[in-house]
């Protein structure tokens, strides 16, 4: 599984992101998960299943999208309550939620 948080810089999701790596592998879940700012997406896209997008760039959610779900790439929004209290195992549900509906 390979997730990509996105943000504005990529450093408020990175601490999201060792909690999801912490969440993965206690559940025993083999996972890449990494975060970036929204101008280095493009250079994920051949290499993450899915995309979570931090709440404070919810604004990009539409063209986000419109570029990768063609791709078969899932894309979404992170629960604000969950980004805020950086809960690393109910976003990495959320993540695996996506992969498997996809």
């Amino acid at each position: 599984m390979r997730v990509l948080l996105v943000c504005s810089a990529g450093m408020s999701t990175s601490m999201l992101v060792a909690k999801m790596r912490t969440a993965a592998e206690t559940q025993g879940i083999e996972a890449e998960i990494n975060a970036v700012g929204e101008s280095q997406i493009s250079n994920y896209v051949d290499k993450i299943d899915a995309l979570l997008l931090g709440p404070q760039v919810r604004f990009l959610l539409n063209k986000v999208k419109a570029n990768l779900e063609p791709q078969g790439i899932p894309v979404e929004v992170i629960n604000n309550m969950d980004y805020g209290t950086m809960n690393g195992e109910k976003v990495l549900k959320q993540a695996l939620d996506m992969i498997n509906n996809k």
